[in-house]
């Protein structure tokens, strides 16, 4: 993943973010109700975060495997 596709994605989730909770915390709900929103916002997203570390983290050891293959192909 390249720096501004990072970027991008960090900026996108962040914002997605802060306009739930304005929603949550706007929205005409009792306390009770609002913190469940809150909390089932905040498992929703840690599952998304989790998706995209592993996604870079497969993106990575992929890039790592490649340049090794690489460097073994040009000094043998």
């Amino acid at each position: 993943m390249s720096k501004s596709t990072g970027k991008f994605v960090a900026g996108a989730l962040i914002g997605a973010a802060a306009g739930a909770i304005a929603g949550v915390l706007l929205a005409p709900k009792s306390g009770k109700e609002t913190r469940a929103d809150i909390a089932n916002k905040a498992k929703e997203y840690a599952k998304t975060g989790k998706e995209y570390a592993t996604k870079g983290e497969k993106a990575v050891k992929g890039a790592i495997h490649d340049a090794a293959e690489k460097v073994a192909e040009k000094t043998s």
